[in-house]
């Protein structure tokens, strides 16, 4: 790749990405959006997300992208007039094409150029003549696509996109008139505050002109292009073309950040440039107003803001060792500093809040290729994927939720001609729907498949050895559902290389609960099965309890903990040999904080109890020094060695400068 493109790398791989994502989105639209309006739409979109990957690639360099894109949109472009006749085996080919084109945008990332696969670029080039050969007669040869750049037929060894440097190097020749006469046009170009790299834009423009016609002249020049300069972001262009002024237009709204255009004959007499649209002005005004900004330095100014909040609790403990008559000053300003720092972290907080369609966006398209592995109709409504959650929680969530949609599909969702004999429609439903609750989102994800049984879960998990019988009898449904979530406990007749009900679902707990949050299972046999997830909105702050064991203070996640109480140690029940406290109608384990951390046992027999979430053996009671109040937390990750020590999640700092570990209570009694 050539050096003075490196710059543009980042840039390109971030944008062709979203174009992709977003291509493998619409064609699982197009498989079930109605015949008509509706899909010539998507198909029109599938054609510019293709075509702006081929362009990109080709401004960049990179060939192998370039022509495998070019095969995509030869396939697409079939469909344009007639979107029905798109089958089920022409999606798998685009779908596929698009993945492999994801994987060479990724390849690209690391400063490679990787070539095409000439198999699956022959599979496009053999099925888009296929398909073209279907719609148009015999006698007649396929005329390109509407809004199409014109060029070399779709299938020819020529038609292979060119690097737009090598394009633009040269004179354009103007393209066949077919019997209209040539005009000159003046074009005029506002590239969008927003766009990084405007250069790169420009030269999109001029190569997409130049397939119009002839270029006559540039301002900036095609050579200040090339050397990314192009002042006040504008570009003038003289045109000779056989076009009309709605094609140009057609053809220039295919590439994205140009903040305005405007067209108009070049012999003509001058008069105002017309004003763009309302709509493009706001759009404009908004693109001025918008920057990309990395998620790492996002993570690097939170942490700094947490930094801050620390340095302003220490001042305040500072504070107290003052006189009484000369604390109200520093107090006052130490309020004022505090409620600063607290403003400009919620404002951090805010730019970190992604969408959940992060997440839900891959959904369809996940749940489409299990089905149709398995034979299955399955249709994904998803619903509040406007709701927003830091960054952080939802890439930790990516992963458990496909997980859990990949099961719904496997062995939730019946074959077709089960749920016919079942009374339910052939297609089945998965819903994904989230929500809001105070602090908290809830996120369900709900199948209207043959459901889960707590009576066989609670036998395999017997047959498991994860529990007696006795304690799976007494398990409620509820609870027993969630006996899924322990290592091997599955319902599922078959295991397969899909998933497996159960398989896997221990982890996606421990994830959920690794960000502060908890899983929950709701099912009943026919009538299908909901996972919810309970999240927090972010995991950077979060409240605490303290403790003191010994000489040390501890904390433990608020979310994680059920109740608290003050007793005498040598009066509780037992149950064989392991004190027991009574907690919601049931009877908890107690374990010693201190003896599990290795710490000198406390003295005395009156100690605090905090009931708290332990993991697969569920709620277990920690035996604490003292309960020394709730604290909002600036949690910060442990670095090496601290990240092998079981028990321990993160840190955080008191104002008084005392580091205080947070605890892991599942892993600290699995250790």
């Amino acid at each position: 790749m050539a050096l003075d493109l490196q710059r543009y790398l980042g840039l390109y791989v971030s944008e062709a990405g979203e174009h992709l994502a977003a291509f493998g989105r619409e064609l699982v639209r197009l498989e079930q959006a109605s015949p008509g309006a509706e899909q010539k739409e998507i198909v029109d979109t599938l054609f510019r997300h293709a075509h702006s990957v081929k362009g990109m690639s080709a401004s960049m360099q990179l060939e192998g992208i370039a022509s495998l894109a070019h095969r995509l949109e030869d396939l697409v472009a079939p469909f344009r007039a007639d979107p029905a006749r798109l089958d089920p085996a022409a999606v798998d080919l685009l779908l596929a094409a698009s993945d492999a084109l994801q994987g060479m945008v990724q390849e690209a990332a690391t400063g490679l150029s990787p070539a095409a696969d000439a198999a699956l670029a022959g599979r496009l080039a053999e099925a888009g003549r296929r398909y073209r050969d279907r719609a148009a007669p015999p006698s007649a040869p396929s005329s390109p696509p509407a809004g199409a750049p014109a060029g070399p037929a779709p299938g020819d060894p020529a038609s292979t996109a060119t690097p737009v440097a090598a394009t633009l190097a040269q004179p354009a020749e103007a393209p066949p008139s077919r019997g209209r006469a040539l005009r000159r046009v003046q074009v005029e170009v506002e590239i969008a505050g927003s766009c990084p790299v405007p250069a790169v834009r420009g030269f999109l423009v001029v190569k997409k002109l130049g397939a119009l016609g002839a270029v006559a002249q540039s301002k900036p020049s095609v050579d200040e292009l090339r050397a990314g300069r192009i002042p006040g972001k504008k570009l003038a262009v003289l045109l000779d073309t056989a076009e009309t002024l709605q094609a140009i237009e057609r053809a220039l709204a295919q590439i994205s950040d140009l903040a305005g255009v405007v067209l108009r004959e070049a012999e003509a007499e001058r008069a105002p440039a017309p004003a763009p649209a309302a709509a493009g002005r706001e759009a404009a005004a908004e693109g001025r107003r918008t920057v990309r900004v990395r998620t790492e330095f996002l993570d690097g100014f939170l942490d700094t803001v947490g930094e801050l909040i620390l340095a302003t609790a220490r001042i305040r403990e500072l504070g107290r060792a003052l006189p009484p008559a000369a604390r109200p000053p520093l107090d006052e300003g130490v309020d004022r500093l505090h409620a600063i720092v607290k403003d400009l972290h919620d404002k951090v907080m805010r730019v970190r809040m992604t969408p959940l369609s992060l997440v839900t966006e891959q959904l369809p398209r996940a749940a489409r290729d299990v089905a149709r592995r398995l034979g299955k109709q399955v249709e994904v409504e998803i619903r509040g994927a406007e709701i927003e959650l830091d960054r952080a929680i939802l890439e930790e969530l990516s992963d458990p939720v496909l997980h859990v949609l990949r099961n719904a599909v496997d062995h939730g969702i019946e074959a077709p001609h089960l749920r016919l004999l079942a009374g339910k429609p052939a297609t089945g439903t998965i819903s994904v729907s989230a929500r809001r609750e105070r602090d908290r989102v809830i996120l369900d994800v709900a199948d209207d498949g043959k459901g889960m049984d707590p009576e066989r879960l609670r036998a395999a998990a017997v047959a498991r050895g994860a529990l007696r019988a006795e304690q799976a009898a007494e398990l409620p449904d509820r609870e027993a559902l969630l006996l899924a979530c322990l290592p091997g406990v599955s319902t599922a007749e078959t295991v397969t290389d899909v998933s497996g009900r159960g398989v896997g679902l221990d982890a996606v707990k421990r994830t959920v609960e690794g960000v502060g949050g908890a899983l929950e299972i709701d099912s009943a046999p026919g009538r299908g099965s909901r996972v919810t997830f309970r999240l927090p909105l972010t995991v950077a702050v979060q409240p605490v309890l303290l403790v003191r064991v010994g000489e040390e203070v501890l904390g433990v996640p608020i979310a994680k903990v059920h109740g608290a109480a003050q007793v005498t140690l040598s009066r509780l029940e037992r149950s064989q040999g392991t004190p027991v406290i009574p907690h919601d109608g049931a009877l908890v384990p107690v374990h010693d904080l201190a003896r599990l951390l290795g710490f000198p046992g406390a003295a005395g027999d009156e100690r605090a109890i905090v009931i708290a979430d332990g993991g697969d053996p569920g709620r277990v009671g920690l035996a604490v020094d003292a309960l020394l109040g709730q604290h909002e937390a600036v949690l910060k990750p442990l670095g090496e060695p601290l990240d092998h020590v079981p028990g321990l999640s993160a840190v955080t700092v008191l104002g008084n400068g005392r580091p205080v570990f947070i605890l892991d209570v599942p892993r600290l009694l699995g250790s």
